[in-house]
């Protein structure tokens, strides 16, 4: 074994399949191909005289071995970056707390917490980016995130098999509510009972298998009719108001509704809540983790009454 020669590139490179879970995403993320990802990889495996990475039909996942190494790189790669920092001039900084979140997260309840946090603790640097729960999941296992604000729906599994799991927080949970245009004839009641979602046209996700038909109420009996697909939540939005069809929408993203949409609940069926998930690694947190979630959870105390919908 010898990791004498292992190169800064190799770090990062390992530190994007991680946080990824595919060589494809990994290079599309760093603007490689996937033959230099492998080869990255490849030398850096060799450099550690194992296996790093377990290779998967669905994607790759870090080996016990390639955890410790993430770990360490992690260290690395954030002296390096704080290096850079420091010799530009910037002010010293009490901590950094490296914040994932969900886009439901982003529209309310983050800026909130960050704002606050500003105001409370201008020294603390709080470097944050959006991405789905599986991406976020794989970045906090990979050490490359301090904590992750994390989706989750009913049965309320947890958000991967890994062991060991996860610390989970629970800071919100709520209905699923339907965005409806104004002018649509279900916007004319107080509620929207289940089985009048037959037939409807719905705008859905943009991702391809199961996150498609986020969007779609859960549950109906029928294929859905796909009529738009946005990844933005609030291009989502604007497209409902345009009368282009209907979308579901998470409580917390209520205060975001622009006008010309109703938001209302779904009578029938299960009920459908979701959960805003606090996660980290099982370790002590430190202070500056700390911080930043005592105000995530403030946070989510004084939004958790969405404002009238339009």
């Amino acid at each position: 074994m010898d990791f004498t020669d292992v190169s800064l590139t190799a770090l990062r490179v390992l530190r994007a399949v991680a946080e990824q879970g595919t060589f494809t995403a990994a290079a599309a993320s760093l603007g490689y191909t996937q033959s230099a990802v492998s080869r990255q990889i490849a030398a850096i495996e060799r450099g550690a005289g194992t296996e790093l990475l377990e290779r998967r039909r669905d994607g790759a996942r870090l080996t016990p071995a390639g955890r410790v190494v993430m770990r360490r790189a992690t260290v690395v790669l954030d002296e390096i970056a704080a290096t850079a920092r420091e010799l530009s001039g910037l002010p010293e900084q009490t901590g950094t707390v490296r914040l994932g979140w969900v886009p439901s997260a982003g529209a309310d309840l983050l800026p909130h917490a960050l704002a606050a946090l500003r105001d409370s603790d201008p020294g603390l640097d709080v470097v944050s980016r959006e991405g789905g729960t599986p991406a976020l999941v794989r970045a906090v296992r990979a050490g490359t995130l301090d904590l992750a604000l994390l989706a989750s729906a009913p049965p309320f599994r947890a958000p991967d098999n890994e062991s060991p799991p996860l610390t989970l927080q629970t800071l919100t949970e709520r209905p699923l509510r339907l965005a409806v245009p104004a002018t649509h004839p279900l916007a004319r009641g107080e509620y929207v009972d289940v089985a009048d979602l037959r037939g409807q046209r719905w705008i859905a996700g943009s991702s391809a298998g199961e996150d498609r038909l986020m969007g779609v109420w859960p549950g109906l009996d029928e294929r859905p009719e796909i009529a738009h697909t946005a990844r933005d939540w609030l291009a989502k939005l604007h497209l409902v108001a345009a009368g282009c069809g209907l979308t579901t929408l998470p409580a917390s993203l209520i205060r975001a509704v622009p006008p010309g949409v109703r938001v209302l609940p779904v009578r029938g069926g299960p009920q459908e809540q979701r959960r805003l998930l606090l996660a980290h690694l099982p370790a002590p947190p430190s202070p500056a983790m700390t911080r930043v979630a005592t105000a995530l959870r403030a946070a989510a105390l004084d939004t958790r009454t969405p404002g009238p919908s339009s």
